[in-house]
Order: C-alpha cells, then structure tokens, then sequence
C-alpha cells in the first residue's frame, strides 16, 4: 500500500489514471476518463457557461430594450383582443423573444445568472404593457401569462 500524495497518513491503492501517484478517496476527482489527482483533473467550466460582467451587461441592455418594446406591444394587443387564451399566446411570445434576445446578445451563452436577467425583464414587460398608454389594466390571471413567459424565457437561457 502506498500513501496519498496530499494526504501522508492515508494508505491507498487507488493511483491516478494520468500521473500514477497514489491518491486517497478525500482528494480523488472522478472524471469522464477515470479518477484523477486534483492536479491532472483541472475541470473548468465550459466555454458556453462562462459568463463575464460584460456579457451580463449586454444581456441586460438586449433584456430592457425587448421589454420596452414587448411590454407594449403587450398592452396595445391586450387593449384591442382581450381574451385569457390570447394573453398566454403574447405572454409565451414575448418570454421567447426575450430569451432569444438575450441569447443572441450573449454569443448563444447560457447560465443561471442569464436566465435571471431574462425573468426579470418578462417581468419589466408585463409592468410595462400593464401600464401603458391604453390604460391601466390588471387581472389575478395575468399572474399566469407572466409565469408562462418568464418559463418560456428561462428555457432559452439555461
């Protein structure tokens, strides 16, 4: 029995697939290709989830400009057709467009924080479009048209 590298009280057999030192159960890595010592491991977050300060504010310049046009494009088409299944149809198409926005704005980058940012501005959508120029107009149901976007938003961004 050999001991482990990092910890030299703890006998192994368990060596690392890519170096061969000995490396206890505490700091072995599991990895697609076997258990690796922390330092052949290396595992980093892919590219597509790596998100920086930048993305996130492009992500919420794209976000608000689409809720700014979305939220009224919501309130006219609410005040001209109202109907409950109606709503649900312009609340799944604007939850779509903001994800798509964000998305594309992003370079097609996915993330909690994104999906976040793009909940948000379903949100700011709706509060927009409930408060337009048409009127004010708020209804218990809305709150579902608004959870249907904000899943619709979030599934583009996850």
């Amino acid at each position: 029995m050999a001991q482990c590298r990092r910890h030299p009280k703890i006998e192994t057999n368990l060596y690392c697939g890519k170096c061969g030192d000995p490396i206890c159960p505490k700091c072995m890595i599991q990895t697609p290709v076997g258990a690796r010592c922390p330092s052949c491991a290396r595992l980093s977050r892919v590219p597509t989830y790596r998100v920086g300060k930048t993305y996130y504010l492009r992500a919420i310049g794209a976000g608000i400009g689409l809720s700014v046009f979305g939220g009224i494009a919501w309130g006219f088409l609410q005040t001209i057709i109202f109907s409950f299944y109606f709503n649900l149809i312009i609340a799944a198409g604007v939850g779509y467009g903001v994800g798509e926005c964000v998305s594309l704005s992003v370079n097609r980058k996915r993330g909690v924080g994104l999906a976040i940012i793009g909940s948000l501005t379903v949100v700011l959508s709706y509060v927009i479009g409930a408060f337009t120029l048409w009127g004010m107009h708020f209804r218990l149901f809305d709150i579902l048209a608004v959870i249907i976007g904000i899943f619709v938003s979030i599934s583009r961004l996850r």
